[in-house]
């Protein structure tokens, strides 16, 4: 009887690694699609600047300061770009989101500036949920 539990017990176990093997050489599903709600898009957008325009040490945005709003309880997450040396003073440039979708608008006298179209282009980018710098 022993001898009986004992091949019965081989036998699961062998199955359950039989099982455990095929499971390990299942691909794995595809990642989410990023959300395209307001306040993940933001978040997005705020962590791609921050990197990219401001910690890696980009001369075009030295001057400038990054000032996320994103818990709104307008239901429009923001980012802001501020003066350096003056971060109460009016932004330079405000990147807001709203809805689901998301949809973006950015204003200020720093879009109209050069740098302006980097800042769209690195936004519209970020925003598709793209990653890196330009």
């Amino acid at each position: 009887m022993s001898s009986m539990i004992h091949r019965r017990f081989i036998a699961l176990a062998c199955a359950a690694a039989g099982l455990a093997l095929v499971a390990a050489c299942q691909s794995k599903p595809p990642a989410p699609a990023a959300s395209t709600a307001a306040l993940p898009t933001m978040e997005r957008v705020a962590l791609g600047a921050s990197g990219c325009w401001f910690k890696s040490g980009d001369p075009a945005f030295k001057a400038y300061r990054l000032a996320p709003e994103l818990n709104s309880f307008s239901g429009r997450p923001r980012i802001l770009l501020v003066p350096r040396k003056s971060p109460e003073a009016r932004p330079l440039a405000v990147i807001e989101a709203e809805g689901h979708p998301a949809r973006l608008q950015a204003f200020g006298p720093l879009l109209s500036e050069p740098v302006g179209t980097r800042i769209a282009t690195d936004v519209r980018r970020w925003a598709a949920g793209g990653q890196g710098c330009s």
